[in-house]
């Protein structure tokens, strides 16, 4: 299978190179949260009650703050309008906290403006899904019929839906940590020596959308590589 690519060629050092980049944001961000968890907030609120302080404020007293299980598993849910904070920014009156309840609800800000890139990435969820499924198993099949091209060129395309959702989730993370750092920093939730804190956690988190979004990117350059080599 080396002649397809599943073996140590040159190519591979693509992997390497993502793989790399993407346990470094990971460590990156869990090392800030971290750090800043440890900082408790001067005006001791939760991340909860920041949470539902921005969203009244932002004329959203009907979306529901749930406490979710997990650690870093907080979400917004636009399907059912519900905001999901995770047990370790629910309760947690830390500045890190805060950051993160403050970013969620930044997608819920988005979702009621109708923000594009959020409305472009939720039109291209059913396609993505079909192309994370597929697109291996295409280019695998593709490659075991004797190199059948229009199979391998089908999932490669499938695969670039992938990197597609991945860049286009970029504007719509580092917008939400935007509005949060806006909000936190001329609300009543944060002082103002409390703020710097709140971005560098944010800026990490945002990193490691940056990070799978290269190495995914790598991963379809690879897979042009080796099969546009085979063809030729």
């Amino acid at each position: 299978m080396y002649g397809y690519g599943y073996g140590f060629g040159p190519s591979y050092l693509l992997i390497i190179i993502g793989l790399a980049i993407s346990m470094w944001a990971s460590w990156y961000v869990n090392h800030n949260f971290k750090k800043y968890d440890q900082f408790t907030s001067h005006r001791g609120k939760s991340g909860a009650d920041a949470a539902r302080y921005i969203l009244d404020s932002a004329g959203l007293q009907d979306i529901q703050i749930n406490k979710v299980s997990g650690n870093l598993t907080d979400n917004y849910n636009p399907g059912n309008k519900t905001l999901n904070l995770s047990e370790s920014t629910y309760d947690s009156t830390s500045v890190a906290a805060i950051g993160v309840a403050a970013h969620e609800c930044g997608h819920a800000i988005q979702d009621q403006t109708s923000y594009v890139p959020m409305r472009v990435r939720a039109a291209l969820v059913p396609a993505v899904n079909l192309g994370s499924n597929a697109s291996i198993p295409l280019i695998i099949i593709g490659a075991l019929l004797g190199m059948n091209h229009t199979l391998i060129t089908i999932g490669i395309w499938l695969f670039a839906l992938v990197v597609l959702f991945q860049v286009v989730t970029l504007p719509v993370e580092f917008n939400a940590s935007g509005r949060a750092i806006k909000i936190l920093g001329s609300g009543d939730i944060l002082d103002n020596d409390e703020v710097p804190m709140v971005k560098q956690v944010l800026f990490a988190a945002a990193l490691t959308y940056v990070a799978a979004a290269i190495s995914t990117a790598l991963q379809l350059l690879r897979l042009i590589l080796v099969f546009g080599d085979n063809r030729n």
